[in-house]
């Protein structure tokens, strides 16, 4: 098949604009072949570059006592102590759930998990973040049907907990959802896989699935906006098979062990381009591929087609020469293609070859860490308006509000359809702050948590950013885990746009801060751009997925309320209700400002809960929702009532930051109070826990009431 010519038509479907298109030509020193542009315009897309955002992104903490491996590996690597280290990352699959959303979640969770076992670790534990649009939107139900259903079939057949995530719904993400993915494994602190290649004549090995035709331009995609061109696009969706990828993980791991790995990569964005260009350069090596020796499951596939597949399941390693045979007899075991397509060359070169024939001929350093930087302009956010005076509604009819709105009730409908419990590790689940694991065979727990609030971050981007940090470090330290690191998703519109690149500036500039301040550094990360239709940008979405640790003498705070328990709030109350869930949900007004991060009093309040966890009983963190939120979920899950003697509406629905819902016994409780006076950390009791009513002041309302509607509003929005 003849390769089309390069025309400036040609050029800007891929994505590739005038100045990139000299540069390339620069390099060159002659016009690309129809493979080289596709080469570079993956290599070059925001996808894999990172090309609007690298500069903003080195601002950022990333090391710490106990990293290991920060950003720049398929997933960062952080000591959990005894020889051990967990290794995880967020990864975002939007683009590709908005056009097929089944296939395209399942293959998003595929790949954060081989982002993970390729390093050495074994997955151990999954969640999601999620964004969609109005319920009442033709497109969303099957977008939240696709979406979840792809997750759990995929994570579900892989055989790893989906420990928790969020799911949040708003008009923004109307044209374009978020499908979010994190995954964490285990492995030994010293035997980590890195993928910088080394040394000259060593094989190139394709390992896993054949390649197909699926997810040609898939990177390229993810870094456009969506029009009316939408549909065209499917073909781009990669189609995912876990069980495939099961035995990949279980054959990755088995040849790990047999000394046969110098590097490997993980072929996801770009596929074959990207994970022999990122291992060749970090290597400072160059690398040669014979492509009729890739292994192919469609006849008369040409160049162009199997350096930009995305076809799933699917890794590149350096191979160990004198360990071939070994090495091959491990996939052959698992039914799996070893296939040696090309070897490490000392040039500064990316040479493919096809049948003989040179296809694409580049230096392959100005592919990866010479890929384009750009500073784009960027403005400011503009301060929001002071808010106007919020009436005042009764207390619990404004509770009913929140948790029968799709954005503030249960999530039975969606974790139930996951399994939480594979692996016989799981402690704590999906529907609450945090979800915790056993490190297997040891008395440690890990924790996993992610957050974040866009309505912060679009009235405010840099407290936005704070809170998002601040509010996992939060959700962790109320299981009694102590925050260990970061991995974060930033999700955002067209960089392009000075408003936009204000808002990933003003967030990368919050989060730094947070991290910074809180001890919990980004070891690992992704960044989604162009999430826009027809002009319209997603809210800021800035996903933080944290972990913490609960060390093997350390008991976590998982108890529930019981009768007779005191309820303690932690923490500073003024009584903030910009962009607050009550002034949204119950008035249709997203106005004022975002509220306060005091990182100071984060960390202080944080460590209190970690250093008096043996008073408490249950505890939860206040955020959306304020405490008359916080307080009902509470009572809920324990299925106790609650009164709450507090009536001013501000003060039960306002979301000041850094705060804690404590429950205890009395004794307890006054122990606290003590402990709090001498750590120069505020504390209120607030009520307690009995009966069978939820209370507010005077306002009051049938626990089992509330309850039923909490459980069903999400099925009664969303099931069949």
């Amino acid at each position: 098949m003849q390769d089309p010519a390069i025309t400036e038509d040609l050029i800007s479907a891929h994505g590739v604009n005038a100045d990139e298109y000299a540069e390339i030509l620069r390099i060159l020193n002659r016009e690309p072949s129809f493979t080289e542009l596709g080469i570079f315009s993956a290599m070059w897309n925001e996808h894999c570059s990172y090309k609007s955002s690298k500069i903003h992104l080195k601002t950022l903490p990333t090391t710490g006592p106990q990293v290991i491996c920060g950003p720049g590996e398929n997933a960062g690597v952080v000591d959990i102590g005894d020889g051990q280290a967990v290794v995880f990352k967020m990864e975002s699959h939007n683009h590709p759930s908005y056009i097929e959303p089944h296939q395209g979640a399942a293959t998003g969770v595929g790949g954060i998990l081989r982002d993970v076992f390729t390093m050495g670790a074994r997955p151990v534990a999954a969640m999601n973040a999620l964004s969609f649009g109005e319920k009442d939107h033709p497109r969303t139900r099957q977008l939240v049907h696709g979406v979840v259903e792809g997750i759990g079939s995929y994570g579900n057949c892989f055989g790893v907990p989906t420990i928790g995530g969020e799911v949040r719904f708003h008009a923004a993400y109307n044209g374009n959802c978020l499908v979010n993915a994190f995954a964490a494994g285990l492995a030994d602190a010293d035997k980590i896989f890195y993928s910088a290649a080394s040394g000259v004549g060593r094989p190139v090995v394709y390992l896993g699935a054949k390649t197909g035709r699926d997810g040609v331009g898939g990177a390229t995609m993810a870094s456009a906006e969506f029009d009316d061109t939408i549909e065209e696009k499917r073909p781009t969706v990669q189609v995912g098979d876990p069980f495939t990828e099961k035995r990949l993980m279980e054959a990755c791991l088995e040849l790990m062990q047999t000394g046969a790995v110098v590097s490997i990569q993980d072929m996801g964005a770009a596929g074959l381009t990207c994970s022999a260009v990122e291992m060749g350069d970090k290597g400072q090596l160059g690398i040669r591929l014979d492509l009729e020796k890739v292994p192919q499951r469609e006849e008369r596939m040409t160049a162009y087609e199997m350096m930009l597949s995305e076809s799933q399941e699917r890794m590149l390693m350096v191979l160990d020469p004198a360990k071939e045979a070994e090495a091959r007899a491990v996939f052959d075991k698992w039914d799996l293609d070893f296939a040696i397509v090309g070897e490490t060359i000392a040039e500064d070169r990316f040479l493919v070859v096809h049948d003989g024939v040179t296809k694409a001929d580049v230096p392959l350093s100005r592919l990866s860490s010479s890929a384009p930087e750009y500073d784009r302009p960027w403005e400011p956010s503009e301060p929001p308006a002071p808010l106007d005076d919020v009436p005042a509604v009764d207390p619990v009819d404004a509770l009913k509000s929140l948790i029968g709105s799709p954005n503030y009730c249960a999530r039975n409908w969606v974790f139930e359809q996951y399994d939480t419990m594979v692996m016989a590790d799981t402690v704590e689940g999906p529907g609450w702050g945090a979800g915790v694991i056993r490190v297997h065979g040891t008395d440690k727990k890990l924790a996993f948590t992610s957050d974040v609030t866009p309505r912060y971050v679009r009235a405010n981007p840099v407290e936005g950013g704070k809170q998002a940090v601040a509010e996992a470090f939060r959700n962790l330290c109320a299981v009694g885990a102590r925050p260990l690191a970061t991995t974060d998703n930033l999700n955002f519109g067209n960089p392009e746009k000075p408003e936009i690149m204000g808002q990933f500036v003003g967030a990368v500039q919050g989060i730094g801060r947070a991290c910074e301040a809180l001890g919990t550094p980004i070891v690992s990360g992704n960044v989604s751009l162009y999430n826009e239709t027809d002009g319209q940008a997603i809210l800021p979405t800035p996903t933080i997925g944290a972990v913490g640790l609960i060390a093997a003498d350390e008991e976590p705070i998982l108890g529930r309320a019981r009768d007779g328990h005191v309820a303690l709030v932690i923490g500073d109350t003024q009584g903030h209700l910009g962009q607050s869930a009550l002034l949204c949900e119950v008035f249709n007004r997203e106005e004022g400002d975002a509220p306060a991060v005091d990182l100071i009093a984060e960390r202080r309040n944080g460590e209190f809960i970690l250093a008096q966890r043996d008073l408490i009983k249950a505890c939860t963190d206040l955020s959306d929702g304020g405490l008359a939120l916080a307080a009902f979920e509470m009572a809920s899950a324990s299925g106790v009532g609650v009164l709450i003697d507090e009536t001013d509406q501000a003060r039960l629905y306002g979301e000041d930051q850094g705060r804690y819902l404590v429950a205890c016994n009395f004794d307890q409780a006054e122990a606290l109070m003590i402990a709090a006076g001498q750590a120069g950390v505020p504390i209120q009791s607030v009520g307690r826990f009995t009966g069978d009513t939820v209370r507010f002041g005077r306002s009051q309302a049938p626990l089992s009431e509330l309850t039923d509607l909490h459980q069903s509003a999400f099925a009664s929005h969303f099931a069949v």
